[in-house]
């Protein structure tokens, strides 16, 4: 074999190589769970999914078509780029798995009452995507979608839904880092797909331990705060909406190590959020369920039980 053709034989496996190697330092910084390198390493695994992978397949799978036959080389790249799409389909649904943060050992953790007087429902809320859907984003893995009955009926009528208009509280003493208004509540029972302001109108609080909770979906120009102000636990935010990307009104909240300002959504590290005061568990879980054409929300029933007071029903 000639120089050139030891050369040509040797480049074919550059493909499968570079994938390898790839995949091989993105899986563990991944699931190792730990930093900002594991979200880093996230956003790339899915990259690598959603485009090189695909494009890789095509050619190659075009290629040995017209060529009939695939080398080993090939054979090596459409293995790993199966490998690699598995990621890509998480976006869909398809086999997601929880951000491989540990809510045992992920700090500082927030504990704060809940961000409304009335009783709510949790619609998406705890540590298992069984009973939260967000736990699979790094940024939103100990989110809650937080819901006033009657809700998840599929009505376009705003206001047949418990949660539009609700007063949304300060869960916590914290100063406003961000208060976003002015973009229009979306028709509910479907979803917006809003992708370039999915928070809607939202207030981000900075807490005292350099932490961040951001609630989002707020009612337009229903918001009573603004940039800099100080808030006191139980102080008005602003009211329930449906902004942003969204399918019903509800109050969505989480909290993150980074400013939800700086960084774009998806891109920061979630941290464990927990609730005080009310009568339930402090990572009270979700739960959702399909029953004749319309979502049921089956998770925990939750209320802020002020201190001092008992904790009956009324």
């Amino acid at each position: 074999m000639s120089p050139m053709s030891r050369l040509r034989a040797a480049l074919r496996w550059v493909p499968p190589v570079t994938l390898a190697v790839a995949l091989a330092a993105l899986w563990p910084l991944f699931l190792s769970g730990s930093g900002y390198s594991a979200v880093i390493a996230w956003i790339a695994l899915i990259s690598i999914g959603q485009i090189l992978a695909p494009l890789a397949l095509l050619a190659l799978i075009v290629w040995g078509v017209w060529k009939r036959r695939f080398s080993r080389p090939m054979q090596a790249t459409l293995a790993l780029g199966l490998i690699a799409l598995w990621p890509a389909m998480w976006g869909f649904g398809v086999l997601p798995i929880a951000f491989p943060y540990d809510v045992d050992t992920s700090s500082p953790t927030a504990t704060v009452r809940l961000p409304s007087d009335h009783t709510l429902r949790v619609a998406w809320g705890g540590d298992r995507l069984a009973t939260n859907y967000h736990a699979f984003t790094p940024d939103q893995r100990w989110a809650y979608d937080l819901v006033v009955e009657p809700a998840g009926h599929g009505s376009s009528d705003l206001e047949a839904y418990g949660c539009y208009g609700t007063p949304v509280l300060a869960p916590v003493a914290s100063t406003v880092r961000r208060a976003r208004d002015g973009l229009a509540d979306q028709v509910p029972g479907k979803p917006s797909r809003i992708l370039d302001e999915p928070a809607g109108n939202s207030v981000v609080l900075e807490l005292n331990t350099g932490t961040f909770l951001l609630l989002a979906h707020l009612k337009q120009r229903s918001l009573a705060v603004a940039a800099g102000d100080r808030v006191e636990e139980g102080q008005l935010l602003g009211e329930c909406g449906n902004s942003g990307n969204t399918s019903e009104p509800h109050i969505h909240i989480h909290h993150q190590r980074q400013d939800p300002s700086e960084y774009p959504v998806n891109m920061a590290e979630g941290l464990p959020l927990f609730f005080r005061d009310h009568d339930g568990p402090p990572m009270p879980e979700g739960g959702v369920t399909q029953r004749d054409g319309d979502v049921a929300f089956t998770g925990a029933v939750v209320r802020h039980v002020p201190k001092g007071t008992d904790d009956s029903r009324e």
